[in-house]
């Protein structure tokens, strides 16, 4: 069972940016693996914010955040990464990372990590 694990969350001031990292808990390689991380802000649904394939050569960024954010991915080191820029306060939410075989935008992906919490003030 792939365990999923991210960090780099926390408090940041607006316009500021963070590193999310997303990880294995239990020591599997990622590199067979899509990886896509999501947000969810209270009261409010789940989204998909960004998506790279296994080999890194395919990223995809939901409007969201595009032109803010860079994903990519070190397999040797079996992680993931999302770096966030000119954060916005409606960026504050619970990031989560799912992985799955195979890439693709729907929301039903198989492994997810517990997530990790961004919060921006002003």
């Amino acid at each position: 069972q792939l365990q999923l694990v991210e960090s780099g969350g926390g408090l940041v001031q607006l316009g500021g940016s963070l590193r999310l990292s997303c990880t294995t808990a239990s020591g599997e390689t990622l590199s067979s693996y899509a990886i896509n991380w999501f947000r969810q802000a209270p009261g409010k649904e789940r989204e998909g914010v960004s998506c790279i394939s296994a080999r890194g050569t395919l990223i995809k960024y939901e409007d969201s955040m595009a032109g803010r954010a860079i994903m990519s991915r070190d397999n040797a080191k079996r992680t993931v990464y999302l770096q966030m820029n000119n954060l916005k306060l409606e960026d504050t939410a619970v990031y989560y990372c799912a992985a799955d075989r195979n890439l693709h935008t729907s929301d039903l992906w198989p492994y997810w990590g517990q997530g990790t919490q961004v919060t921006v003030s002003s």
